[in-house]
């Protein structure tokens, strides 16, 4: 069935209005990772409500749990007797690293080439927008919406959605809903429409590496002091894998393995390594580090990574020669089903402390709170109108896929909301370079997500009692 040609023809005639809402919305740096932004965090999370008012949603406020950064919420529930939707995105964006490898101002959308740029156009603020204007879509034309909608738009998702769960929790009544949609995950390829069934966990560590109290002079006890800044090089090398597994014992062991339809549907996918090269900005001469023959689909969807995030012993700014008495440095592990948290961090600090060079005193500690996986079942009627909608926003069959990141809500959500489906739509594409510089968004594909959000909201009205 579908949204009628009068919804789809109000997202096409307010299309300019929908990108200036947009830029609004991006114009604000809600930077979260850095504590210094709480101004404009708040900020977005005001505009993000006052565009819910304009949109046609009741009972917007603004609502915070514990000390958490601000949430906007709005709800329309004027659909008795059909299913409540649950709509989730972020306000939150990570600060602008590289600035000099920035061909436009970050916080100004630009038009280029059909893509929209600016620091959180694809992540999240982009979905902002686009659930929004399907829920207009429908008020303005209709007077009403085929579901029930409630939508939480969060501010903290770029430092672990520490206090999410907490405010599921305390709001449990208020936010109750049949089905979940979440705008934060990838498109296969531009024009592509992909819905998400997995997402990989992360447990991150905290590595410290102390030789001495103070830094000595190079020249005085370069070669007879213990160098922390090497020997944590040392322990960090102890990761490398090659172009084979992880070299940490029994990190394997409860690695769910693909089933033979998964195997079928990745291998269905595209395999362009000039073009995958070309996405991932790969030097000339430097190879995957890809396990074997793995895909690279295979590898960031089902197998678990090991990713040094940061490191530091002095600054190159003010580097002086001397022998480092410390040096630290972040180890992110992306985690997969069926690998458990807790002992995926003793595996890491197990590796990492034993036996250490010169015998520095090492310690491996917790690094933010960790994350498990989520994987489900992509069938059931939820599923297949999200597939129905996707296929009539984008005009092409949508794929399931799996996704290398990391949405820590979802499942815990699911859960609380009685085993509700979780639909995770596509938004970005593999040049959005979302967290990187020159983030984008297709104009497009955002388009067409709209439309299928429109879409969604009709096929999901005519499932009743039956969205599971």
């Amino acid at each position: 069935m579908g949204a009628d040609l009068s919804v789809l023809n109000w997202l096409n005639s307010h299309h300019a209005d929908l990108v200036r809402d947009l830029a609004a919305l991006v114009a604000i740096p809600s930077i979260s990772t850095d504590g210094e932004h709480q101004k404009e965090v708040a900020q977005t999370a005001e505009l993000t409500c006052e565009q819910m008012r304009k949109a046609g949603l009741q009972n917007v406020a603004v609502l915070r749990s514990g000390g958490s950064n601000p949430y906007s919420y709005g709800e329309w529930l004027g659909a008795p007797g059909k299913p409540t939707v649950f709509l989730y995105a972020h306000h939150d964006v990570q600060p602008i690293n590289f600035q000099e490898k920035w061909l436009s101002d970050p916080w100004r959308l630009t038009l280029r080439d059909g893509r929209l740029y600016g620091r959180g156009a694809a992540d999240d603020k982009g979905a902002i927008t686009a659930q929004l204007a399907a829920i207009a879509a429908w008020l303005k034309t209709k007077g009403e919406l085929p579901v029930n909608v409630k939508m939480v738009v969060e501010g903290e998702e770029e430092i672990g959605s520490q206090n999410l769960l907490g405010f599921f929790r305390e709001h449990k009544e208020r936010l109750q809903s049949d089905v979940i949609v979440v705008c934060d995950t990838e498109n296969i390829e531009t024009g592509w429409p992909s819905i998400t069934y997995s997402l990989r966990g992360i447990v991150a560590v905290l590595v410290e590496v102390e030789s001495a109290r103070l830094p000595v002079h190079s020249g005085m006890a370069g070669g007879a002091l213990a160098d922390a800044a090497l020997a944590l090089n040392v322990l960090l090398a102890r990761l490398y894998w090659g172009n084979g597994p992880l070299p940490i014992p029994h990190f394997y062991d409860k690695v769910r393995p693909l089933t033979q339809r998964e195997r079928d549907a990745i291998a269905s996918l595209p395999q362009d390594e000039t073009k995958l090269r070309e996405d991932f900005g790969l030097l000339p001469g430097v190879r995957f580090a890809l396990e074997g023959h793995t895909s690279v689909y295979e590898q960031t969807w089902r197998k678990p990574a090991v990713t040094i995030i940061a490191q530091e012993a002095s600054s190159i700014k003010s580097a002086s020669n001397q022998v480092l008495p410390s040096a630290r440095a972040i180890v992110s592990c992306r985690i997969v089903p069926d690998q458990e948290p807790k002992e995926v961090y003793e595996q890491l600090k197990t590796v990492l402390t034993a036996d250490p060079p010169w015998g520095v005193r090492v310690t491996v500690q917790e690094h933010g709170p960790p994350v498990k996986w989520w994987m489900t079942d992509p069938t059931g009627p939820a599923f297949e109108a999200a597939v129905e909608s996707m296929r009539q926003g984008f005009g092409r069959d949508p794929v399931s896929i799996g996704s290398g990141g990391t949405i820590g809500f979802v499942g815990p959500l699911a859960e609380l909301f009685g085993g509700a489906p979780a639909l995770l739509l596509g938004i970005e594409d593999p040049q959005s370079n979302a967290h990187a510089p020159n983030e984008s968004l297709h104009e497009g594909d955002w388009q067409n997500l709209m439309r299928s959000l429109t879409h969604l909201f009709a096929n999901l009205g005519q499932l009743a009692n039956k969205v599971k």
